[in-house]
């Protein structure tokens, strides 16, 4: 079974998180990879990854991501975080972190960190 890794990009930072997916896509496409919402339709679409996309992060996404490293189910966490805007659902960012840091799930939140994270994963293959 493939390490399972969750894309996320808040919407200033999507365009980063596709480009990098797109320089990382031999690599990415060996792991199970979660996504919320237009995060993972756009790197479907445009990085050709095989993505299993949950809720929007503002509509129980980021819960849905919370909850699979609380049950261990998710290897990595790659969050690119907008640091110059307010999140209307800063909650859940919070939220979702907190449990990130709390399990010590492998966290990235710019390409510098998630192409660091992504190298010391375990790959199949």
């Amino acid at each position: 079974m493939p390490a399972s890794i969750a894309l996320v990009a808040h919407d200033a930072q999507k365009d980063l998180m596709v480009a990098w997916a797109q320089d990382h896509a031999s690599v990415l496409s060996q792991f199970r990879i979660v996504a919320t919402g237009t995060t993972g339709q756009r790197l479907t679409d445009q990085a050709h990854l095989s993505v299993e996309r949950l809720l929007s992060g503002p509509k129980g996404g980021d819960a849905q991501l919370g909850a699979m490293i609380a049950e261990g189910k998710l290897d990595a966490l790659f969050f690119f975080i907008d640091p110059m805007s307010a999140m209307p659902h800063d909650v859940d960012v919070k939220s979702l972190l907190r449990l990130a840091i709390l399990y010590d799930t492998p966290l990235a939140v710019n390409r510098s960190s998630a192409t660091a994270v992504l190298a010391a994963l375990p790959q199949n293959g």
